[in-house]
């Protein structure tokens, strides 16, 4: 999957103001998924202040006359309503039944377009992108769906740019996500983007996930045969000790010794495991870590770089820069200052 920056909108339009808590907004309608309704509400509703004050306040919002239930039944509180979203910092519309696929509610999709005109971030969660795309607000974006979508929404919506690989997309303010899973990744994605690598990290750790997944949802949309499956080993346990190692040489060698297997074997399953090359998630990795580094340190820029083995600085801002679209001293001033104004 493309390594998409912290940096690209910080935080969404003109943002909250200082020292204000960011709003985000889930629109609901009823036959909502649960799980994906249910994973906005634990990252962004969860009171996580003494990871980063404020946190964010979460509000659900009714696209359509009640009482609203999930797909599973549960009966929903939303005491807000569409005129709230354009107010809000972050629009989330969250995967959505059938019957809002095919038509969306007009006043959903005229508040979305508002939010949209007044430089609100917009997300979509997994079938969610369809009520943006029927808002017009994909035309001419990538962006991405559930993978068993994939040639329903291509054909329904030929003016979006639909891939099928990626489990997140960030278009400009324009976020869309994958299925189920993905939405995980999205939502950890809006943490990062908004308060920093450590704080999306904290919060993976308490969720028991990933901080970041490799790879796209490809590898979910085609499994491996059963006699490939049964040859393949999870590649967790190299993955781990890679990262405890990142300020050390790493190599293709190193690492397919550490799995047991020749170089050759460990480049094919490393690439059809994750959807990259060993080392290009090396490379990520050593970026991520810097990032973090950056964000809760106060190591000078030629130490990041030799304990995220880059080796000295000047890597480090060639490959930072790349990954990031920023340098290292830009990226720890924003989240510096992220962090002072918001404490």
């Amino acid at each position: 999957m493309r390594y998409i920056s912290a940096m690209n909108n910080g935080g969404g339009g003109a943002g909250p103001a200082a020292g204000r808590a960011h709003v985000v907004a889930v629109a609901v309608v009823d036959g909502a998924a649960t799980f994906e309704l249910a994973v906005p509400c634990e990252v962004f509703g969860t009171d996580r202040s003494d990871i980063v004050v404020p946190w964010y306040e979460l509000r659900l919002c009714a696209a359509e006359p009640g009482p609203l239930r999930t797909s599973a039944g549960l009966t929903l509180s939303t005491p807000f309503g569409l005129e709230d979203l354009a107010e809000a910092d972050t629009v989330v519309v969250a995967a959505c039944p059938r019957r809002v696929q095919l038509d969306p509610p007009p006043g959903l999709l005229e508040a979305l377009r508002d939010a949209h005109a007044r430089g609100r971030r917009i997300v979509s969660l997994c079938s969610g992108a369809y009520v943006l795309a029927a808002a017009g607000l994909l035309d001419g974006r990538r962006a991405t769906t559930h993978w068993m979508n994939a040639v329903d929404f291509a054909h329904r919506f030929p003016g979006v740019t639909y891939d099928p690989s990626s489990l997140y997309i960030e278009d400009g303010t324009v976020l869309t996500s994958a299925g189920t899973g993905a939405v995980i990744d999205t939502c950890l994605h809006l943490v990062r983007a908004d308060h920093g690598s450590a704080a999306a990290n904290e919060v993976a750790r308490r969720m028991v996930v990933p901080p970041h997944r490799e790879g796209g949802q490809t590898q979910y949309a085609k499994p491996l045969p059963p006699r490939a499956r049964r040859r393949d080993e999870s590649l967790g346990p190299v993955l781990d000790w890679a990262r405890e190692r990142l300020h050390e040489p790493l190599t293709v060698a190193r690492l397919a010794q550490q799995a047991h297997l020749s170089e050759r074997t460990f480049a094919r399953r490393f690439r059809d495991t994750l959807g990259t090359t060993p080392l290009q998630w090396i490379l990520q990795e050593r970026v991520r870590l810097a990032q973090e580094l950056l964000e809760t340190t106060d190591d000078a820029v030629e130490s990041v770089a030799r304990r995220t083995g880059f080796g000295n600085a000047a890597n480090l801002r060639r490959h930072f820069g790349r990954l990031t679209t920023v340098s290292p001293q830009t990226y720890r001033h924003v989240f510096r200052h992220r962090l002072s104004t918001a404490s």
